[in-house]
């Protein structure tokens, strides 16, 4: 698909597997799915753009390449998205974070929202959405339609695991956001969770399940 980019590193596919095995730990789970977040941050900020700067170095002074422009955002879809952001924060610590509140709800399976919080200038930097799951495809574009509300052109969708349906959906509601996923399933069952998926990542990761 495109616009689609499935990270398919063995250390990350091993790693979801144990995501998806119904005996893994809540603690253990937890501990993965932060793993597999910072994996999937290297390869969503690949092509970053970097410039030259001076610096010393034990021996001599040299020019050797930084990042260019703005910090990123990391923009977690509360509640689950937040064990992903702090394993991409790893890697990045001086991004900037951003919060959507958002709830599927159980009936209508539509994304409703609670809470949004950016930083000042969100709008002027890349961000990067960050939700364990893109099952329907609901909340992921109830995201990206609230972060373009707040002006935000430059945006990257990132989970563990997508279905087809998801896919398809966000693509046809936002063909500008390119996503990136550890995995990706076909279906969905009838209460759109994704097949054979790995359960409800909120409620396992949480330990209410």
């Amino acid at each position: 698909m495109d616009s689609l980019t499935i990270v398919s590193h063995p250390l990350v596919q091993h790693k979801l597997t144990k995501l998806r095995d119904k005996d893994t730990p809540t603690s253990v789970f937890r501990a993965l799915v932060r793993e597999i977040a910072t994996l999937l941050c290297y390869e969503v900020t690949r092509d970053l753009p970097t410039e030259l700067a001076r610096v010393e170095t034990p021996i001599t002074e040299t020019q050797a390449p930084v990042i260019a422009g703005k910090k990123l955002v990391f923009a977690p879809v509360l509640r689950a998205g937040l064990q992903m952001a702090e394993g991409m924060l790893d890697l990045v610590p001086s991004a900037r974070v951003a919060h959507i509140g958002l709830y599927r709800d159980p009936m209508s399976l539509e994304a409703v929202e609670y809470y949004f919080k950016t930083p000042e200038d969100c709008a002027e930097r890349l961000v990067i959405i960050v939700d364990p799951m893109l099952a329907t495809g609901h909340t992921g574009i109830a995201a990206v339609d609230r972060l373009k509300e707040a002006g935000v052109c430059d945006m990257r969708f990132v989970c563990m695991l997508a279905a087809r349906p998801g896919v398809e959906a966000l693509r046809a509601a936002h063909p500008d956001v390119p996503i990136w996923a550890a995995g990706m399933d076909d279906e969905l069952n009838d209460h759109g969770y994704i097949v054979p998926g790995l359960g409800d990542a909120g409620d396992r990761m949480y330990g209410t399940r």
